[in-house]
């Protein structure tokens, strides 16, 4: 396997050399990127299946109780259920009543808690609109309410993108490019908002169809000209102009003109922008322990204390892994508003 060279994660400074891809002959289609970042987001970029999951975070069990909480649609919702299932994200288990089930997280499900962590983390500080976040965190390990911090494994120093190097992993190459590939549009993402107040669901609202992820990952790469990023990602032309206008207009890019006849720009990521790389290093973590074989396609290694290292989650209290067991959370809402569970502990 060839081997990229060590490149830091430059967040729009810029990128170290390193080998280009090969070019593909003409009618070979190059297929994309191995990424366990993707892998997740073919699950979580889904607007009901994420819903779901979170419902499930929440303490929510049965079929009614998730169609009560979200308006879902009984076929829909069945069908995500279902799915959801297959994939080992919820397991069936039998009740009191005949014939009728509940659906719990497996270990599988309940380990994507730090990710939608990450993403409640942006929301708060970007999203929010200068109201109270919907949710305060209290951390039950050390009872403190918690702000958590998305946190090298090794030292449990907070993640900064320009702070990571990266190189290719044992599961590093690119693959055929899935059938039916996600390319949801803006009208759709209304979806994201349904029932309780979310900054999760804020937050998904911008980067929440996996074309305007996989843009963003790009960046982290170095990758910030438009026909740099179409050829890596095998994008169409008129779906990577709309995902850039967007994410320029809901301020993740920053685009700066840099040659003038005729006109072409490059896309920086903000500081907004970058603060998504904690939710993309934490879906990277889940990635990799559960869908990548134990062939991870990539490495990352933390500048700060020389080590590789994968997304931890910690209180910014106590410095422990946050996990759904150890939180409470209270209410900036209502919850009988929502059709939604009140107050208790995360299951």
């Amino acid at each position: 396997m060839t081997r990229l060279a060590t490149a830091k994660l430059p967040a729009g400074r810029g990128t170290a050399s390193r080998p280009r891809p090969p070019r593909a002959s003409p009618g070979q289609v190059r297929g994309e990127r191995n990424c366990s970042v993707a892998r997740t987001l073919d699950i979580v970029s889904d607007a009901w299946a994420f819903l779901i999951i979170r419902e499930a975070f929440f303490g929510t069990h049965s079929f009614e109780a998730f169609r009560a909480a979200l308006g879902i649609p009984r076929a829909t919702l069945t069908d995500r259920l279902r799915k959801l299932t297959r994939l080992a994200i919820f397991r069936q288990v039998a009740t009191h009543v005949p014939q009728r089930k509940e659906y719990r997280l497996t270990k599988m499900g309940f380990d994507l808690y730090p990710s939608f962590m990450a993403l409640m983390q942006f929301g708060d500080r970007w999203l929010a609109g200068g109201k109270p976040p919907p949710l305060t965190l209290v951390h039950m390990a050390c009872g403190c309410e918690s702000h958590p911090i998305i946190a090298c494994s090794a030292c449990a120093a907070a993640l900064n993108a320009r702070e990571v190097e990266y190189r290719d992993g044992p599961g590093a190459g690119r693959t055929p490019s899935k059938p039916g590939r996600n390319t949801r549009r803006a009208s759709d993402e209304s979806r994201f908002v349904l029932g309780r107040p979310s900054s999760v669901s804020r937050a998904l609202q911008i980067i929440g169809d996996k074309w305007s992820f996989m843009v963003v990952r790009e960046a982290f790469f170095g990758n910030r000209r438009y026909d740099k990023i179409q050829a890596e990602l095998g994008i169409a032309p008129n779906i990577l102009t709309d995902r850039l206008s967007r994410l320029v207009s809901q301020g993740v890019f920053l685009r700066r003109l840099y040659q003038q006849a005729p006109e072409r720009y490059e896309y920086l990521l903000t500081d907004m922008g970058r603060d998504l790389y904690g939710s993309f290093a934490t879906m990277l973590a889940w990635g990799d322990r559960w869908l990548a074989k134990n062939k991870p396609p990539l490495l990352l290694r933390h500048l700060g204390c020389g080590h590789d290292f994968h997304a931890s989650v910690i209180c910014d209290k106590c410095h422990k892994p946050i996990i759904a067991a150890d939180m409470q959370y209270r209410l900036s809402y209502d919850p009988k508003a929502f059709g939604a569970l009140g107050p208790r502990s995360l299951p």
